[in-house]
């Protein structure tokens, strides 16, 4: 297997609907045809990107039960886009979301369907996702969480998805995940809980269940001699499944009102699927009420990679006048 997905503490891995918003397709006269339309979105993409990045950071449960909407709440999102022509593309998307926090208690049901086609009309995405998210707070520092994921990808599979697709793109969907799920329960406890520095623990056990493309289809493709060839070969084992294990640290501290440090750990492992480890550690400096950075590196290990550790450096820039 060389694709492995990991739950990460106890946020959510789908962010929440917002209530509806809705928009025209230009934001001047004349800005569709000229072109402005599109690089605007562009624009907002960006900036919704680098807000995220900050967001991440200020998290809503670092000292604490935070103070959320009471009740029972939920959202339904759907967007579809056609088109014909010089391309024959569509995507397809719906997300849904049901929350119910009663005091101490928070949980949310969230689900993800996402259908698409690239420029040629071939079928370039097909999955489907529900995720489980809670936490009962017994006070400030102790409190219990579980966490819940079942995926499907329709596209994992030894089918061409049209005609005279190569071998090693074949090959490369037989090693997704046409199915992967995780439930896990555990208890979790802020070490250190401070006006300027949080630091909170997890850990879970659980049960994990996947199925790569090539369990699913019955074959996979290898390359025996090391010469570049791909060959056809059967595969007996129909899934992997067993008990999984995440331990997760999440540390903040801040050194001044204008600077402070995160750093998220999350380690993922299973009796038959390969081990994940992330870290990432952020340098957050606000040098003005205008001015705000934060710079971030983030390193990806992953068991069964031929390349088994990933790094990634990201530096994010707000100025507001």
């Amino acid at each position: 297997m060389k694709k492995v997905t990991l739950l990460t503490g106890t946020a959510a891995l789908m962010a929440a609907l917002s209530a509806p918003a809705f928009a025209q397709t230009e934001i001047a006269t004349g800005a569709d045809a000229t072109g402005i339309s599109e690089i605007n979105d562009r624009l907002i993409d960006v900036e919704d990107a680098v807000q995220d990045d900050f967001d991440r950071d200020n998290d809503d449960a670092r000292f604490g039960n935070p103070d959320r909407r009471e009740g029972l709440f939920g959202s339904v999102a759907l967007t579809y886009a056609g088109s014909t022509g010089n391309d024959e593309s569509q995507d397809f998307s719906l997300a849904g979301r049901v929350s119910s926090n009663q005091g101490p208690w928070q949980q949310s049901v969230g689900m993800l369907i996402e259908f698409g086609d690239d420029d040629q009309g071939n079928k370039d995405k097909e999955e489907v996702s529900t995720i489980y998210d809670g936490a009962y707070y017994f006070n400030d520092r102790f409190y219990a969480f579980v966490l819940g994921r079942f995926s499907v990808d329709g596209l994992a599979n030894g089918d061409p998805d049209y005609d005279g697709q190569p071998i090693e793109e074949i090959d490369e969907k037989l090693s997704d995940f046409a199915r992967d799920g995780f439930i896990g329960v555990g208890p979790g406890y802020r070490v250190i809980n401070t006006d300027t520095t949080a630091w909170r623990v997890q850990a879970g056990i659980g049960y994990r269940y996947t199925q790569t493309g090539a369990q699913k289809s019955g074959f996979d493709y290898v390359d025996e001699d090391d010469d570049g060839v791909l060959e056809r070969v059967a595969v007996d084992e129909s899934s992997d499944s067993g008990i999984g294990y995440i331990v997760s640290s999440r540390l903040y501290h801040r050194f001044n009102d204008m600077v402070f440090i995160t750093n998220d750990t999350d380690y993922l492992s299973s009796e038959d699927s390969a081990d994940v480890i992330t870290n990432q550690f952020g340098v957050n400096f606000r040098m003005s009420d205008q001015l705000a950075t934060r710079i971030s590196y983030t390193t990806e290990y992953q068991e069964d990679r031929q390349i088994r550790t990933d790094n990634t450096l990201g530096v994010s820039v707000v100025y507001g006048f």
